[in-house]
C-alpha cells in the first residue's frame, strides 16, 4: 500500500505555538518599573512624616516598616502571578527605604534651615543644644568616668558651630540608615503574608 505522508508548515506551527505561550515572570525577579511608581508614591510622603522634626517622628520607624509593605503590596496588585519571594520583597523594601529615608534626612535639614534662618529660631535651637551637652551628657559621662580634660575637648566641640552641624548631620544619615533597614524588614514581611503563590481548586 502507498504511504501517505502528512507535513505542517513550520510557519503555521510557530504561530500556533505562539498563540498558545504564557508568559511565566521569575518570582524572585522584579519589574523595576512598576515597583518604582508605587515606592515614589509612598515613601516620599512616608519620609516627610519620619523626619526628625515631624509631630510624628516618634513613630517614624514603625511607619517606614508599614510603607515598605503596603509598597510590596500595590506591586502585587499589578504583577501576575500575584506572588513574589521574600528577596524580591525586600529589594522593593530596600529602593523604598532609600526613598523615604533620604526623603526623611532633606526634610530634617530643611526645617532646621528655615527655624534659624526663616523663624529667627536659632536661640531657641541653640539653648536646647547648650543644655543637653553641658548637663545630660556631661552626667552621663561622669557616671561612665571619662576623663576631665577630654570631656571639656568633646563639649568645646560640640558647642562649636562645627560640631552642632557636624552632629545634626550625623543624627540626620543615622535618622535614614534606620529606616532603610525598616523598610526593607518591612518589604519582607509584605512579601511573607502578601506574596505567597495562590493556590487553586482542582
Amino acid at each position: 500500500m502507498p504511504q501517505l505522508v502528512y507535513s505542517v508548515e513550520s510557519g503555521s506551527d510557530e504561530g500556533q505555538a505562539e498563540r498558545g505561550e504564557v508568559v511565566v515572570r521569575d518570582a524572585g525577579s522584579v519589574h523595576w518599573k512598576a515597583a518604582m511608581r508605587s515606592a515614589l508614591a509612598l515613601a516620599v510622603p512616608a519620609g516627610v512624616l519620619c523626619s526628625l522634626l515631624s509631630p510624628l517622628s516618634f513613630l517614624g520607624f514603625v511607619l517606614m516598616a508599614g510603607t515598605g509593605a503596603w509598597t510590596v503590596a500595590l506591586y502585587l496588585r499589578t504583577e501576575q502571578p500575584a506572588w513574589i519571594t521574600l528577596g524580591a520583597g525586600a529589594r522593593i523594601g530596600l529602593v523604598t527605604g532609600i526613598l523615604g529615608g533620604w526623603t526623611a534626612a532633606a526634610a530634617t535639614g530643611a526645617t532646621l534651615f528655615a527655624m534659624r534662618y526663616f523663624f529667627h529660631l536659632g536661640g531657641t535651637i541653640d539653648g536646647w543644644w547648650e543644655n543637653a551637652v553641658n548637663q545630660q551628657l556631661t552626667q552621663e559621662w561622669t557616671s561612665m568616668g571619662v576623663d576631665a580634660k577630654a570631656m571639656q575637648l568633646t563639649k568645646a566641640w560640640m558647642l562649636s558651630p562645627e560640631g552642632r552641624a557636624g552632629w545634626a548631620v550625623a543624627m540626620a544619615c543615622l535618622l535614614a540608615a534606620m529606616l532603610v533597614l525598616f523598610a526593607v524588614a518591612g518589604g519582607a514581611l509584605g512579601a511573607r503574608v502578601m506574596g505567597r503563590p495562590r493556590k487553586s481548586g482542582v
